[in-house]
């Protein structure tokens, strides 16, 4: 940072405009990958408590849990809406009550496809979706409070 000059003629060292943006925009993106780990870390903790709560779900351990976690993120966030569109008629039919299936149906697939996270039956992957997904929106009202909305970001 080359230092500037002020009116009387003494060199100074304040930042200017966009190198202040940028060290803003620094610690919003830290603000932001901090609330994602935050919820990966809360999440993996959430799946350990669930095989505390029902006996057909199995966790091997944290490590496992974190991979599962992140295996279920991945799995929400690019297979379950193929799955919704696919199934689009009969979600209506059933006036949205066929998106229960499908979380199941996610959660069972993630343990198909992890070791340490295995799932027996499908009722018992309907009822620890049903329980991660509503741990989901209360760790992310406890982070949205911490981190503020949207992970510190300004405004849109």
């Amino acid at each position: 940072m080359a230092p500037s000059w002020s009116v009387i003629g003494a060199p100074s060292t304040k930042l200017t405009l966009t190198e202040g943006r940028q060290s803003g925009a620094t610690a919003l993106g830290y603000a932001c990958c901090m609330k994602m780990i935050a919820r990966w870390l809360l999440l993996s903790a959430a799946l350990m408590l669930l095989t505390q709560w029902d006996s057909g779900i199995e966790v091997r351990n944290y490590g496992s849990a974190m991979l599962a976690a992140a295996v279920i993120g991945l799995l929400n966030a690019f297979v379950r809406p193929l799955l919704i569109l696919l199934t689009l008629p009969v979600t209506v039919l059933t006036l949205g009550l066929f998106l229960f299936v499908i979380n199941a149906l996610t959660f069972q697939m993630a343990s198909s496809l992890l070791e340490g996270f295995q799932v027996h039956g499908f009722w018992h992957a309907l009822f620890g979706s049903v329980l991660y997904s509503l741990w989901s929106i209360v760790i992310d009202a406890a982070l949205e409070r911490f981190f503020g909305p949207r992970g510190g970001l300004p405004p849109a």
